[in-house]
């Protein structure tokens, strides 16, 4: 969407295509203010978090509406509610996990909220701040095969990771700066760094980290082509397609055999 802005436009801002580039669908015009987080859920519905108009979708994989949370235009601190959706992911039952805060505390929750597979609110946790537990920019969240809640607590310069019942196990903090976490079904993980800069980390390049979901070890990463300035080329979210096939851009064959990179 022009300047990072949906509103009042015409074009629509989800585009579906096949494995050889071919647009299938496009849905969504006049809906969006700031489409943000998207993910798939175990039964192939599309979930998006709208960040400026405080909502997630869920979508059927054809554009059906199927769900809406929180409440379009109206930031709020209730539970229940939204304000600055980030990302979402959805467990084997059905439970859905939601992140907020996009603005790194400026305004914003930063915190997860979790709901059953029918929308009802069951939960929630974490608080704006810099200490163990807290969250600054909690700007993506996926999960591992042992179920597992991987967010990527951007401001903070750290993964945390939690069980889905909000206790938390550990912190990483060798994965950059996450903007966007990937998660296969064999553990391997891809963690796209889109702003790491700047004297709070300094030497940490923007890029896509590759390794392991299950001991955190980092086995490989793709540079971005600006890593070491503030300009804002990086990759903000990274996808992997299920069949394993090698990217076809040159500077990303050596993710080639861990599947193909979006």
């Amino acid at each position: 969407c022009k300047d990072n802005s949906c509103k009042d436009r015409p074009e629509p801002p989800i585009l579906k295509f096949d494995a050889s580039g071919k647009l299938l669908q496009a849905w969504g015009e006049k809906m969006f203010v700031f489409p943000h987080g998207a993910t798939l859920d175990p039964q192939g519905n599309l979930w998006v978090t709208d960040s400026q108009n405080h909502v997630v979708y869920k979508f059927t994989s054809s554009g059906k509406l199927l769900m809406t949370l929180g409440t379009a235009g109206k930031p709020s601190e209730a539970n229940g509610q939204f304000d600055e959706p980030t990302d979402v992911v959805v467990a084997s039952n059905g439970d859905i996990f939601i992140t907020e805060g996009h603005s790194g505390g400026t305004k914003g929750n930063d915190r997860v909220s979790k709901f059953d597979k029918n929308g009802k609110f069951l939960m929630t946790w974490g608080k704006h701040g810099t200490g163990p537990t807290d969250f600054f920019s909690p700007h993506t969240i996926a999960l591992d095969s042992r179920g597992r809640l991987l967010i990527g607590d951007r401001d903070n310069n750290r993964i945390q990771i939690y069980d889905q019942k909000g206790k938390y196990i550990t912190t990483w903090t060798q994965w950059g700066r996450p903007s966007g976490i990937f998660i296969a079904k064999d553990d391997t993980m891809y963690v796209a760094d889109s702003e790491s800069w700047g004297p709070d980390q300094p030497g940490v390049k923007k890029g896509i980290r590759i390794g392991s979901a299950k001991d955190g070890s980092v086995r490989e990463f793709i540079e971005d082509m600006e890593s070491m300035t503030q300009d804002h080329s990086g990759a903000e979210a990274v996808g992997v397609d299920a069949a394993g096939r090698c990217a076809e851009h040159a500077t990303r064959r050596r993710a080639g055999r861990l599947g193909r990179l979006w």
